[in-house]
């Protein structure tokens, strides 16, 4: 039985690196460096660690831990679930949702959420910076229940209203939730551990939480098949000596040198492993640069592998490992048959999808597909040229980018065909834009209709302020309601007087005013002391159709335009009985 992959899950700041950080730490403040080992994009604890740090909870609760030790995935969360992904979902067998509980649910964190239900991954929430909460006395590395018994009445008062604030918000995505000592039946409710990565507090609740749940429910999925390895390629990375190399999390079975390797989503590479490297205990793992050779891995594990051709394998990509070249064409067809598993309703008219790894793309179908958008084409890789020309002539040319790079020239090229780019590492962020530009796209449209139409208005000529008689008649004015435009037909006792030629206000031309505004107005066809005279209260003339428009858009109206527009409709429906 190989150790549970634990994905760590949540919102940008909330704590999931100094989690992990804290974990590791402690182990090494014990002096058990040597129990603890680091893989690519991993970090395991051993049993002996956790039999050590949970020991009291252990006893207390009457768990016998089995499992051989906990692997932590250190990629961000999103990662873990879009490039980190096996037929049938995902490779973590469990995760961490990290929630501040000062902060409460952010949009990461229902990101995480929705990709966690979609998954079917049972995980467990984190409910972090309990140090924080105003008050709070801690006390380093104990248990929740000891910290918990020394604080004042008026801090815990303060904790359960945050607590039970996202206990509400989980309700709100559909998650049942409670503090993990007070769940009854954990496959109906989701087990909440307070914790502080700064003071150690509940990081041994945690800890024996994800193993006694992980024992309980995972154990089947735990076992490892022997033979074949079973992967997925994280990163593709040059490394100096070895050329490009890939980092790989595997997930079931064995690797050893000299295996036949099959990897691929659309291209399946078939080549042999050079060499298997680990990183030395206790080093960070992207910036590492010294590594160990070793001739096999077991599940569960971080490597990096070394073999000829990798420079073509995308992250994301299904790995498979075997000692017989004979099953080489056999494992291509699973291969082939588990990326297909990504399906896609094309249709012509839709939008474009691209992004860095097949669960990416994965995701990015699912969410859209919430959305009703068709799509007309989904990829791998950066946007090119020939994408843009593909989805420019589309009635809504649309392109969502998740994390992939989209070069500035390709992006000058899209501007120049009207077609719009949503671009971003997080798909909750690619979804916000949509929706923005959506929003925005229909105020423009709507601006550029109320440009079109006449309004309704009326205002007064002004004593004293005639400046010309006629052709046209030069007059100063107060708007009195609405908004007056040039080019818009006036009217007097309900018939057309003439038309509003020029607007001026301080000695400049404008192209509007509205209600409480004086300006002077010339109007074309007035003539002063036949047609029109001061005091005069005029209106502007609104046509049929545009009454119609105005109707659609009311909401969009002033008050005292609407004011204008319903005793005009009030009067052509008194008019018609």
């Amino acid at each position: 039985m190989r150790q549970p992959i634990v994905s760590v899950m949540g919102h940008v700041d909330h704590g999931k690196t100094t989690l992990l950080d804290y974990i590791r730490g402690s182990v090494v403040a014990r002096g058990e460096a040597g129990l603890i080992t680091q893989h690519i994009g991993a970090s395991e604890v051993p049993l002996e660690y956790i039999m050590n740090i949970c020991a009291p909870l252990l006893e207390k609760m009457r768990l016998d831990i089995k499992i051989p030790g906990l692997l932590f995935i250190d990629t961000p969360g999103h990662e873990a679930f879009t490039t980190l992904r096996k037929r049938g979902g995902a490779i973590a067998d469990i995760a961490v949702l990290v929630v501040d509980i000062n902060e409460g649910m952010q949009p990461q964190t229902i990101e995480s959420v929705t990709l966690l239900k979609e998954l079917k991954t049972p995980f467990l929430v984190a409910v972090t910076k309990i140090d924080k909460v105003p008050g709070w006395i801690p006390s380093k590395g104990c248990q929740f229940s000891v910290s918990w018994e020394g604080q004042p009445r008026s801090v815990r008062d303060d904790f359960e209203t945050k607590f039970y604030r996202i206990v509400g918000q989980l309700a709100q995505q559909g998650i049942e939730s409670d503090r993990y000592d007070r769940v009854q039946d954990f496959t109906k409710k989701v087990c909440m551990v307070p914790v502080s990565a700064l003071t150690g507090e509940g990081i041994a609740d945690l800890l024996m939480m994800l193993s006694g749940l992980a024992q309980k429910y995972l154990t089947e999925r735990l076992y490892v098949t022997e033979g074949e390895g079973k992967g997925t390629v994280l990163e593709v990375k040059d490394f100096r000596g070895l050329g490009t190399t890939i980092d790989v999390i595997l997930y079931d079975g064995e690797i050893m040198t000299g295996d036949w390797l099959v990897i691929g989503i659309k291209d399946i590479l078939v080549t042999r492993i050079r060499a298997i490297l680990k990183p030395n205990p206790m080093k960070e793992m992207r910036v590492e640069k010294v590594f160990i050779p070793v001739k096999s891995a077991f599940a569960a594990a971080g490597i990096k592998i070394a073999a000829p051709g990798l420079d073509k394998v995308i992250a994301g990509s299904p790995l498979r490992a075997s000692r017989s070249e004979s099953r080489v064409e056999a494992i291509k067809e699973e291969i082939r048959e588990e990326v297909s598993e990504v399906e896609i309703a094309t249709e012509r008219d839709g939008v474009l999808l691209k992004a860095d790894t097949l669960g990416g793309l994965e995701a990015l179908i699912k969410t859209l597909g919430g959305l009703g958008l068709a799509i007309r084409r989904a990829d791998i890789g950066e946007l090119t040229r020939q994408d843009v020309m593909d989805i420019r002539n589309v009635p809504k040319p649309l392109v969502f980018a998740f994390n992939v790079r989209v070069p500035d020239d390709i992006a000058e090229i899209a501007s120049d065909n009207k077609v719009k780019i949503f671009s971003s590492d997080i798909i909750y962020r690619l979804i916000e834009e949509y929706q923005q530009w959506e929003k925005d796209a229909a105020k423009r449209k709507e601006d550029d209709l109320l440009a079109s139409v006449s309004r309704p208005a009326r205002f007064r000529i002004l004593p004293g302020y005639v400046f010309r008689q006629s052709k046209p008649a030069i007059v100063g004015v107060e708007v009195m309601k609405g908004v007056i435009r040039t080019g818009r037909k006036v009217l007097k006792g309900g018939k057309i007087l003439g038309e509003i030629r020029e607007l001026q206000a301080s000695g400049e031309n404008i192209s509007e005013a509205k209600a409480g505004e004086k300006v002077a107005v010339s109007i074309e066809g007035g003539v002063v002391g036949r047609n029109v005279s001061e005091g005069d209260e005029l209106d502007v003339f609104v046509p049929e159709e545009d009454l119609k428009v105005l109707s659609r858009l009311r909401h969009r109206l002033r008050g005292d335009e609407l004011e204008l527009l319903d005793s005009r409709t009030a009067r052509a429906e008194q008019g018609r009985r």
